[in-house]
């Protein structure tokens, strides 16, 4: 499920470092930076600029428990702050623990109902196979807030139908959102999953080229059209596309071990 990342602005930390320096030194970096924030908050205990830091510091090293901590401690000296929920929802997404961040979405939304949260919010509810995702879908395009918004409300309603069965009208919202966006990567992986779980594996395989053409640099388009080369006994072609997934991205075992085991 797409993690909806354009809406309202959240300030990551991130460490500094040049191209030389290995994933392992930059870990590194970051964790000796956040045990020097949370020294310094500790110092200045009121200073939510700096637990803002650490928190994002934390969120980065994937230590989603102490984040929330922290956020927790900023949420209860001023409980009525949007970005503050909106920044736990976001954190709570992250550790992929949906119902607290459908919770404090939901918090965040009381406070002010920010387009920015509606589909936030909604993204989670279509997977949950919500029908309110497609209630707030349809207020923040009534908002008429330019093409942008409406191809993801077009997106999140997709995975609404997608996921409640009704396919028809899952293809007409994803079009829609490629009409609006045409670099929508995610849309046509939706798309393209419509067919192949039909066994539609020729109309999958059409679906995930167009991404690639789309985008050459995207991995899942080339893996998903490895998948679909792979169902029609292509073997072949799929090892060929498996390994530029691969290429692109290291961290698809899913491919390294396909290609093992096509080999």
């Amino acid at each position: 499920m797409k993690k909806i990342a354009l809406f309202a602005g959240i300030v990551f930390f991130a460490a500094a470092c040049n191209n030389h320096t290995s994933d392992h030194q930059s870990s590194d970096n970051l964790s000796a930076k956040a045990q020097d924030l949370s020294q310094k908050v500790q110092q200045h205990p009121d200073s939510a600029g700096l637990r803002l830091q650490l928190v994002d510091a934390l969120d980065s090293l994937n230590n989603y428990k102490e984040a929330a901590a922290q956020m927790d401690l900023l949420i209860r000296k001023d409980s009525l702050n949007y970005g503050l929920w909106f920044r736990k929802a976001r954190l709570q997404e992250s550790a992929k623990d949906t119902l607290q961040a459908i919770e404090a979405y939901n918090k965040a939304l009381h406070i002010y109902p920010s387009p920015d949260g509606m589909l936030s919010l909604a993204n989670l509810l279509a997977e949950k196979k919500n029908e309110n995702a497609l209630l707030l879908c349809q207020r923040v395009a009534e908002l008429r807030l330019g093409r942008e918004y409406i191809a993801h409300c077009s997106f999140i309603s997709g995975v609404y139908y997608a996921r409640t069965g009704n396919t028809e009208r899952a293809l007409q919202a994803f079009d829609n959102c490629i009409n609006n966006d045409f670099s929508y990567m995610e849309a046509y992986q939706e798309k393209g999953f419509i067919f192949y779980d039909a066994g539609k594996y020729a109309d999958a395989l059409k679906i995930f080229q167009m991404a690639a053409q789309v985008n050459n640099t995207y991995a899942d388009a080339y893996y998903w059209q490895a998948k679909c080369y792979e169902a029609m006994n292509q073997k072949a072609e799929a090892i060929k596309n498996y390994q530029t997934a691969l290429g692109l991205d290291n961290q698809l075992k899913e491919a390294a071990a396909a290609i093992k085991r096509l080999q």
